[in-house]
Order: C-alpha cells, then sequence, then structure tokens
C-alpha cells in the first residue's frame, strides 16, 4: 500500500442526504483522507448551513474546483440523474469517482430504463464502470476510475446468496424468498408523507412489490434468473438497519455446520464479513453503525429448509461505509481504514 505524507483529498457531493451526511461522519475519522463539501446547486450561498463548525467547508463544485482543490476521489451521494450529469465532468477533471446511486451499476441502458423507469442519460461510462461490491469485485475497483457503489438490500442478499449459489447447494428449481426489511433513512431524505412520522410509526409495510429496483442487482451478482428470486421489501418503523430473511431448499447438505463452512471458507479474509454460530441469528442493532454484514443460517436436515438471516447498517455498509471501502481501494490504501 501507498504512504502518504498528508491526507488524499475527497469530494463529497450530496452531503446533506443521509448517506452524503454519513460520509462526511465517517471521513472526519479517517487518517488518510481530507473530506471537502463540494456544491453543486446554483443557490448554494442561499441555502442554510446545516452543518456545525466542526465540518468541513463548502465550495462550489466545478470543474475547476476539483483541480484546484486537488481532489483525488469524489463521492457522488445524489439521485441517479444527477450523478449522470456529474460523473463525466468529474472524470474529465481527473477525479476519480464514486457513485452511491443506481446510475452506473448495469452494463447496459435497457436494463437501467426498465428497472429506474427513466432514459439512460451516459451511456457511454456504463462498460467502463465497475461495480463496487468489494467481497467479489475487489481487484477490479482497485484500478477503476468510476465506481458504482452497490444498493443497500442487493449488498445484504447478495453476501448472503452469491456463495452458495457459487457451491451448487440450493435447490434453484424450488426458489428463493428474500423477504428483506430496512428502516426509513434507505427512502432518502426528500420529503415524503409515505415516510413522514405519522405514516410510518407503529406500522409495518411492504413496498414497491414485484418491481424494486434494486432485485437486478441480486440477480446479476448472484447469476440468478428473474424467476429464480421472489424479493419484497418492508419498511420498518426504525431510523436505520437492514435484516433480510432468505428461504431456500438446500440439497447434498447434511447440517447448518456444512453451510457455515461454505460461508466461512469464502469469507475467510474478509474483514467485514461475521459468521454467527449454528442456529443463532443477527440482528439491527449488532450492526448499527459499523460496516459489518452479518449472517447466520438454521438448517433443516429433513426437508433441507433453509433459512439465512443477514444484516447490515444501510447507511454504512449498504452506503457510506462501502464507499469508503471502494475509495481505499482506489487510492491505494488500506481496505479498513477509517472504518475499524
Amino acid at each position: 500500500m501507498n504512504n502518504y505524507s498528508k491526507p488524499q483529498r475527497a469530494g463529497i457531493v450530496g452531503f446533506r442526504g443521509y448517506s452524503g451526511s454519513e460520509l462526511v461522519r465517517l471521513l472526519r475519522h479517517h487518517p488518510r483522507v481530507e473530506p471537502v463539501l463540494l456544491e453543486h446547486r446554483k443557490d448554494f450561498e442561499e441555502r442554510p448551513q446545516p452543518l456545525n463548525a466542526l465540518q468541513p467547508a463548502r465550495v462550489a463544485f466545478t470543474h475547476d474546483v476539483v483541480k484546484s482543490e486537488g481532489l483525488a476521489l469524489v463521492f457522488l451521494a445524489t439521485p441517479a440523474d444527477v450523478s449522470m450529469e456529474l460523473a463525466p465532468e468529474l472524470l474529465s477533471a481527473g477525479a476519480k469517482v464514486v457513485d452511491l446511486s443506481g446510475a452506473f451499476r448495469f452494463r447496459d441502458a435497457a436494463t437501467y430504463s426498465r428497472w429506474y423507469k427513466e432514459q439512460h442519460t451516459a451511456p457511454d461510462l456504463l462498460r467502463e464502470a465497475v461495480y463496487g461490491l468489494p467481497e467479489f469485485c475487489r481487484q477490479l475497483i482497485s484500478g477503476a476510475r468510476l465506481v458504482a457503489n452497490p444498493g443497500c438490500y442487493p449488498t445484504a442478499a447478495n453476501l448472503a446468496i452469491q456463495p452458495l449459489i457459487s457451491s451448487g447447494v440450493v435447490d434453484r428449481g424450488a426458489g428463493i424468498v428474500c423477504d428483506a426489511k430496512s428502516g426509513v433513512s434507505g427512502a432518502g431524505r426528500k420529503v415524503a408523507l409515505s415516510t413522514s412520522f405519522c405514516e410510518v410509526t407503529a406500522n409495518f409495510s411492504a413496498y414497491s412489490v414485484l418491481d424494486h429496483r434494486h432485485v437486478p442487482e441480486i440477480l446479476m451478482t448472484s447469476k440468478l434468473d428473474e424467476c429464480e428470486l421472489s424479493f419484497t421489501a418492508h419498511l420498518l418503523p426504525i431510523d436505520r438497519g437492514i435484516l433480510e430473511t432468505i428461504y431456500f431448499r438446500a440439497r447434498n447438505v447434511p447440517s447448518a455446520d456444512s453451510l457455515l463452512g461454505i460461508y466461512s471458507e469464502r469469507y475467510k479474509n474478509e474483514p467485514f464479513i461475521r459468521l454467527y454460530p449454528a442456529g443463532t441469528l443477527p440482528d439491527v442493532r449488532g450492526v448499527d453503525r459499523t460496516n459489518f454484514c452479518d449472517i447466520g443460517v438454521r438448517f433443516d436436515s429433513a426437508s433441507g429448509r433453509t433459512v439465512v438471516v443477514t444484516a447490515i447498517d444501510n447507511l454504512v455498509k449498504g452506503a457510506a461505509g462501502q464507499a469508503i471501502q471502494n475509495m481505499n481501494l482506489m487510492l491505494g490504501l488500506e481496505e479498513t481504514e477509517g472504518l475499524l
């Protein structure tokens, strides 16, 4: 890894949102990187400053500012349409980019348009962009200019599903059911009736049934056909955290320990994956404000029925923490810096 006499500088566009604010919180304690807040809105001088005096100063985002501020990398914690607008400009200014939206997660514009219900305005970058799930894409991330940070639901789902699919122990004909629950911050900071206090508190609801935009990321990474996966997202009345309960039938597996052995072998060198002993299961409290993904397994040997439960913090491993994990790889730093 490289050694630097002074911190490298990383810009954050969209620092007011939940993921952007989490980036600010984490990067303030990063030993090798100094955050710079980039205002891309033309009216930023008139907008109130929501951050306290200890937060980094803001600067206006322009092509020249990216160069003059010496930004090695910029995080885009922005909606997909804004990311598609800004990413080409940042790359042309010489900065690497980690995009937290869904703009560059797929290899073709047609997939994006189908699931996001809008046209892709920067399709030329799709072939260059690298999907940023470090546990599966580490070598590609290290040499990338543009990394697409995965969605929060697919992060938890793929870390649980992909090793078992690769090992051939899942009866794919019987299907996989992913029952996913997220805290309200997963919907972003934009005001909406559906995520207001009175609608969410003491409530529990499903949403985007059969057409959730995170489904194709699970299919792509775990190499599943659409007919093999049933995914449903639910809104929990908590501020943060994701818990996914994944149901399938296993074949040629004698015990839960055998399934855990597959995970243990696959993730033996992964610093952010934690496996629970057979029969015990994770919860959202255990991953709160961490970059860990916790995985637990229950298994019935008579029927092959298997339940895998996985938990992450949607704003850390599901967003800002994983983005920093990707940044560390892209800048030649230790992957765990600023996260452990």
